[in-house]
């Protein structure tokens, strides 16, 4: 194993919120297409970028589901996973937390299968570009229960070859967090983390009911908690991470403007904030400038490392090393 390694000059970075089929950029999504005998929308990489642009939340939905449906065997998802990993350690990553949706989309391919290829691509992804990849799988609004209870024992099942999570997104004003407590539960009984969406479309409730029923240990999104101050102090007082990924809130139309991210105000109240891409393709983004943006904001590289750090899923000896990292970083100088 290669471990942790940054020889990049720019600042060190974590990310702990990418959707990795989100990642998938539209060459990419052409050669896996054409190697499954998969029909697309668009036959150029010029035409499927523009499909790829944002239009509304529908649009993005449509498009995700057109990207995980083209993603059919074990060689896909390991390969999702290492060129993203390339791309993040282009800018400076070290450890990435990954989500996939294995019951978002009927492929008529096994669970192990997609299982086994996204941990066998985070074992790639270290060995090959020394980035740390720890997953966590998804269990999309909307899913019947016995599909969420799978999620969460599939994730239980792999969590020797890097699962470390179980997240919930898609429509959430539709779909409340309390509905979905008893995969969770088997999660937690398993020893895997929680990690839900919540706060970013629905407000403060939303994110209390991650708190309360789903017992997160880190809020992905969370910016809503803004609108109730006894919120952001609890938040603050027990050190629960919010992932906050600024271009993606900005193009999803849960902030009118940059400008008025509450990020910095979220940061002046003691909430730790880690930033992350959220969708990358799909936003025309990427990690290094979401730390840029964040930087803007008055959430400089060292906090949001530190905030990454604080919120993984990971080991102890990891997070150790993560630390190491961050105190041995002329954070200064590379300002």
């Amino acid at each position: 194993m290669m471990g942790i390694v940054n020889d990049d000059p720019q600042s060190p970075k974590i990310e702990l919120h990418v959707h990795l089929e989100g990642t998938v950029r539209a060459a990419t999504l052409l050669e896996i297409a054409r190697r499954n005998n998969v029909a697309l929308p668009a036959t150029t990489v010029e035409d499927l970028s523009e499909l790829y642009q944002f239009r509304d939340f529908q649009h993005f939905i449509d498009v995700w589901v057109l990207i995980t449906s083209v993603l059919r065997t074990s060689a896909d998802f390991r390969q999702v996973v290492v060129d993203y990993a390339a791309e993040a350690a282009s800018f400076g990553a070290v450890y990435l937390e990954g989500i996939f949706s294995p019951g978002r989309v009927d492929r008529a391919v096994p669970w192990d299968e997609i299982f086994a290829g996204y941990c066998d691509g985070a074992r790639q992804a270290e060995e090959e570009h020394g980035v740390i990849v720890r997953l966590t799988p998804d269990i999309h609004r909307g899913a019947s229960m016995e599909v969420a209870c799978e999620v969460a024992r599939w994730a239980v099942r792999f969590k020797e070859r890097g699962v470390v999570g179980l997240g919930l997104g898609g429509l959430e004003a539709d779909y409340p967090p309390e509905l979905y407590a008893p995969a969770f539960a088997i999660a937690r009984d398993g020893g895997i983390g929680s990690v839900p969406h919540a706060g970013e479309v629905a407000g403060p409730a939303s994110i209390r009911g991650a708190l309360d029923a789903l017992g997160a240990d880190r809020i992905r999104h969370g910016i809503r908690a803004i609108e109730d101050p006894s919120l952001v102090s609890e938040l603050a007082d027990r050190g629960i991470v919010l992932d906050v990924c600024p271009t993606s809130n900005l193009k999803t139309g849960a902030v009118a403007s940059l400008a008025d991210h509450p990020l910095p105000k979220l940061v002046a109240a003691g909430v730790v904030c880690s930033i992350s891409t959220d969708d990358p393709a799909m936003f025309d983004t990427d990690l290094a400038r979401e730390y840029e943006v964040a930087a803007d904001l008055g959430c400089s590289p060292e906090v949001a490392f530190r905030a990454g750090t604080r919120g993984a899923l990971c080991d102890e000896d990891t997070r150790s090393r993560l630390q190491r990292i961050a105190d041995s970083f002329s954070w200064a100088a590379n300002a």
